[in-house]
């Protein structure tokens, strides 16, 4: 006996799948450009700690987000960049964060 499917019953198939988090969506990009590299200069005050810059995904392209000298929100604490990582055939980007 062959079985038939309507187009409802597969909408709802699919839609099922995505409620219960079987479906996945994959965003395959080119991989990032390389971080730019320039002068950084002088930190405006002491305590200050360069955040170096990143490419960011704006849904169209990357844009370049540059670099900036910021304080630290406590003491004892190192930054650590953002970064895109190779997976599943497209590219994650991961936030940078103190640490």
């Amino acid at each position: 006996m062959k079985k038939n499917f309507t187009p409802a019953v597969l909408l709802g198939v699919v839609l099922l799948a995505g409620a219960i988090g079987v479906a996945q969506t994959l965003v395959r990009i080119a991989p990032p450009p390389p971080v730019r590299v320039g002068v950084v200069g002088v930190a405006p005050a002491p305590g200050y700690v360069w955040v170096g810059g990143y490419q960011r995904w704006n849904g169209n392209g990357y844009v370049w987000v540059a670099g900036r000298w910021v304080r630290p929100p406590r003491a004892n604490v190192i930054w650590v960049s953002p970064r895109w990582v190779q997976s599943g055939g497209g590219w994650v980007f991961y936030k940078g964060y103190w640490r």
